[in-house]
């Protein structure tokens, strides 16, 4: 069964730090462009960031420079760790890959920063 499962999440204080996973099954991740998207209270689903199989990295500038995407092949994992976080990075995260031609979603992780 090809699935993406998230992990990480939590409740965080404003500045604090969080690394969240996303582990594939069924399919090889270095092979694909994947995703983390973010979804905020009443908030539309956010593009933030995308490693390609090269191993480039793009991230929206709401987040440059404060998160770090990365995988790795051998655990057949990404990483995307975040750093100085805020209130407003608030959001259940989503990884997500085009698989068949079709949007493959994990279930996503839940973060909440406050104090």
């Amino acid at each position: 069964q090809v699935q993406l499962v998230e992990s990480g999440g939590g409740l965080v204080q404003p500045g604090g730090s969080l690394t969240l996973s996303c582990t594939a099954s069924g399919i090889q991740l270095s092979l694909y462009t994947m995703h983390w998207y973010r979804q905020g209270p009443e908030k539309q689903r956010e593009l933030i960031a995308n490693i390609f199989s090269d191993g480039h990295t793009n991230y929206a500038d709401s987040v440059k420079g404060r998160f770090t995407l990365s995988r790795h092949d051998v655990n057949n994992t990404m990483y995307l760790q975040m750093n100085s976080l805020k209130p407003e990075d608030t959001a259940v995260y989503y990884c997500n890959t085009v698989y068949s031609a079709r949007d493959l979603w994990g279930q996503g992780t839940q973060v909440t920063v406050s104090s």
